[in-house]
């Protein structure tokens, strides 16, 4: 096929002073963009500052020969969001990708977890990806053309221990794309999700950190920079990618049974367990409208 280009193209990377999304910006300018890095250059806890991590990836950028420019906003802050992409459009005049990296970590079991910690985990992960995609809309409807990629994880579509903060904050995050991309469908604004897997600071303490040698985040930009481009007509899509591994993830029901009026019990249900559970024939819904009419569907045959 085609190279994938970004000629004309302006992006907005969050988070993208290291690891992924720093991955993400320099694959993006080096296919044409323009590109808005975004950090506030946090610890991995979200804890201070620094300007210099976006910094030096818009120099990185432009050594290049690219064309970059740096923000240092937290995305969890709904001003700072509008601020980030006001940037972008200040600069260039309009917003073509929108890529809701930017995350922290604040691991503890939910026993041991502070409020405080669980909400910080959200703001950042949950709502700044809201709050920056809701910064887009206006400006990529009146254009009739966006693409918005969020960034999930196992941890939201599996369950990791001691990450009931991020992981339910990551699982959020595909709730968010399910709708907004029906929201965007008549104004030509695609929105998919995409789980990584890679080595970077916010995974380097994990017990499974050893056997991510391969898991470069270059290997995560390649899908991230398709599901970004005016060559990828899907939305809706959440795609795991690492270390040359690349695969569909989707949501999906089983066939499940109808239980006649009058047996609808407790026991009726447990004892129909085996026959609900039964994944043979499971298939996913575009969209809540579908899957409601799904099961009445069901219920007929």
């Amino acid at each position: 096929m085609d190279e994938i280009r970004f000629d004309g193209r302006v992006a907005v990377v969050t988070g993208a002073g290291g690891g992924l999304g720093r991955a993400h910006a320099l694959l993006l300018a080096s296919r044409g963009a323009k590109v808005l890095v975004n950090d506030l250059g946090g610890t991995v806890a979200g804890v201070g500052g620094d300007d210099t991590a976006a910094d030096r990836v818009v120099a990185e950028v432009r050594a290049a020969g690219g064309e970059a420019l740096a923000n240092h906003d937290s995305v969890a802050d709904p001003e700072g969001a509008r601020r980030l992409v006001a940037a972008a459009l200040d600069a260039w005049g309009r917003v073509d990708v929108l890529i809701n990296n930017a995350g922290i970590l604040r691991d503890k079991s939910l026993a041991k977890m502070e409020p405080a910690d669980f909400a910080a985990v959200v703001a950042v992960h949950l709502l700044g990806s809201a709050y920056c995609s809701q910064a887009v809309l206006n400006p990529m409807q009146a254009q009739g053309y966006g693409r918005i990629v969020m960034t999930t994880s196992a941890a939201g579509l599996y369950g990791n221990f001691g990450q009931t903060n991020y992981g339910a904050a990551k699982l959020g995050v595909v709730g968010l794309m399910n709708s907004l991309k029906i929201e965007g469908q008549k104004y030509g604004i695609k929105v998919n999700t995409v789980a990584p897997v890679a080595l970077t600071r916010m995974t380097e303490g994990l017990p499974v950190s050893s056997a991510l040698g391969e898991a470069t985040p270059e290997r995560v930009a390649a899908a991230v920079a398709w599901l970004a481009s005016e060559a990828c007509t899907l939305s809706g899509e959440v795609v795991a990618a690492g270390a040359g591994y690349f695969a569909r993830v989707q949501l999906v029901e089983s066939l499940g049974v109808h239980l006649p009026p009058a047996e609808i019990t407790p026991e009726a249900v447990a004892a129909s367990w085996p026959r609900i559970a039964d994944m043979a024939g499971a298939r996913p819904f575009a969209s809540a409208a579908e899957a409601l009419m799904g099961a009445f569907m069901r219920r007929g045959a």
